[in-house]
């Protein structure tokens, strides 16, 4: 059976997650997985030039070659750990450390650093990479990506698929023929920012800061007042626009307000986005299976529950049968398998594009 390996770094850039998978004509199936822990020199750079900062070009370049190196080492010990041999494994689907993602404009973009040629080199596997360009080129935005997989693997009965990364995605799955998805905003970026900087933890364990304070209603309706939640699909986003500093200027206006009660706001804003946009997208009443890092936070989950109500059931992909911490990682090892077998990776339907392509650039071992 043809295997292959998924690597991604998300928004929250704490970690590398490896992801070994079997793919044939049945479907895909998860056979071992792995978390590489960042260094935390690389996890601040990342956060840094996600913001902007000074000299960032090279800064990127040298970046890109160490993210490279960590990329590779979780292969390498994913591979090691499962007891395979890299010469079974067809190829990796690589999907890099995103830094920016302008998808609108005269001249759209989306940049992701971690050297593929690098990976290849080190594990000796054929290494996948670039995987939002081809979309870009026939006027998509290159994102979100995941729901083409999620439709190929976790179709069925009408349902939605919910990723909680750093910014939540949603996949509409009402039949086989009729498959959308779109960026709702953000899901842990912000919340992890904050927790950063004001605890120095790397994320909010069990919820239980955010859980502490209470949302602050006024905060609340005006980071919902944002331009992006008013526009329509296909829409694409990242930490890049949902970033420290555009959390700062919405809080200019409540100086006093308690760091515990901007965490419980965040959380509180993660949910309405997500409830606002299936409202929108007509997709209320459809069962919701999670995924992602987000599952893991019982205040958002709480506070997704509240928001989509009884009629709305709520549950992770774990019920799917797909375990909710490897799913993206899976998804790229699935891109990874349709770019060696020549067959599109995007949904126009979902990105904006004109057609269907093939997506990423190979790298040879």
């Amino acid at each position: 059976m043809p295997r292959y390996l998924g690597l991604l770094s998300g928004t929250s850039a704490d970690a590398v997650d490896a992801a070994l998978v079997e793919i044939d004509t049945t479907g895909t199936r998860l056979l071992a997985a792995r978390t590489e822990p960042l260094p935390e020199p690389l996890h601040a750079e990342i956060h840094a030039l996600a913001a902007g900062s000074d000299g960032e070009l090279a800064r990127a370049g040298h970046l890109g070659h160490a993210l490279g190196e960590v990329f590779a080492k979780a292969a390498i010990g994913l591979l090691g750990a499962a007891g395979q041999d890299p010469a079974g494994i067809r190829a990796i689907g690589c999907h890099g450390q995103t830094l920016r993602h302008e998808a609108g404009g005269q001249h759209p973009f989306s940049l992701q650093v971690g050297d593929a040629a690098l990976v290849a080199r080190r594990t000796g596997i054929p290494t996948v990479a670039d995987f939002r360009s081809a979309d870009l080129a026939v006027g998509g935005q290159g994102a979100p990506l995941a729901p083409a997989f999620h439709a190929a693997a976790l179709a069925g009965a009408p349902r939605v698929i919910l990723n909680l990364g750093g910014i939540a995605n949603v996949t509409l799955i009402r039949d086989e023929n009729r498959v959308t998805g779109f960026d709702t905003g953000p899901a842990n970026t912000l919340l992890d920012g904050w927790m950063r900087r004001r605890t120095g933890q790397s994320f909010d364990r069990d919820g239980a800061f955010a859980a502490s304070g209470q949302p602050s209603p006024a905060l609340l309706e005006r980071l919902l007042a944002d331009p992006f939640f008013s526009l329509p699909p296909p829409r694409s986003t990242g930490p890049d626009y949902f970033s420290r500093a555009w959390l700062d200027l919405r809080l200019e206006a409540f100086p006093d307000l308690a760091a515990a009660d901007v965490a419980a706001t965040l959380v509180a804003f993660s949910a309405r986005s997500v409830r606002d946009a299936l409202e929108a997208a007509d997709g209320r009443g459809l069962p919701v299976f999670a995924c992602g890092g987000g599952v893991h936070n019982p205040a958002l989950m709480a506070a997704l529950e509240e928001e989509l109500g009884t009629g709305q059931p709520l549950t992770t992909t774990a019920a799917l049968g797909m375990d909710p911490d490897w799913v993206e990682a899976m998804a790229f090892a699935w891109l990874a398998h349709r770019r060696l077998e020549g067959l599109p990776g995007n949904l126009p339907a979902v990105t904006g594009a004109r057609e269907a392509v093939v997506l990423g650039a190979v790298y040879s071992a």
